[in-house]
C-alpha cells in the first residue's frame, strides 16, 4: 500500500532529524520550484525529471461509433524517471 502525505514526512523526519514542519516545508518548496521550471525540464537527481512536452495534432477515432475526429495540439506534462531510480525499484 502506498504511504500518505503525513507517513512520508514523518518517515524522512525520522531520516533526517528535521521537524515535520521542516520536511513539509521543504517538500512544498520542491513543488512549487519544480513547476515553475517544469517548461525548462526540472530533475530530482536520483528519481528523475520532469518535463513540458507539446504533443502535435493528429486524427483518431471515437471508440463507440468509430468516426475519425481531429485532436488537436496540446502541451503536457511528463515525469521521466531516471535510470538509477529503475534500477534501485526493480533490482530489489
Amino acid at each position: 500500500m502506498a504511504m500518505t502525505k503525513t507517513q512520508i514526512l514523518a518517515a524522512l523526519a525520522d531520516r533526517t532529524g528535521l521537524q515535520k514542519k521542516e520536511v513539509q516545508n521543504v517538500l512544498d518548496e520542491l513543488s512549487s520550484l519544480a513547476y515553475q521550471e517544469a517548461q525548462n525540464g526540472f530533475t530530482i537527481p536520483g528519481i528523475g525529471k520532469l518535463v513540458q512536452v507539446h504533443r502535435a495534432a493528429r486524427m483518431g477515432r471515437n471508440p463507440a461509433t468509430g468516426e475519425q475526429i481531429h485532436i488537436p495540439a496540446k502541451t503536457a506534462v511528463k515525469f521521466r524517471v531516471s535510470k538509477a531510480c529503475k534500477e534501485a525499484v526493480l533490482n530489489k
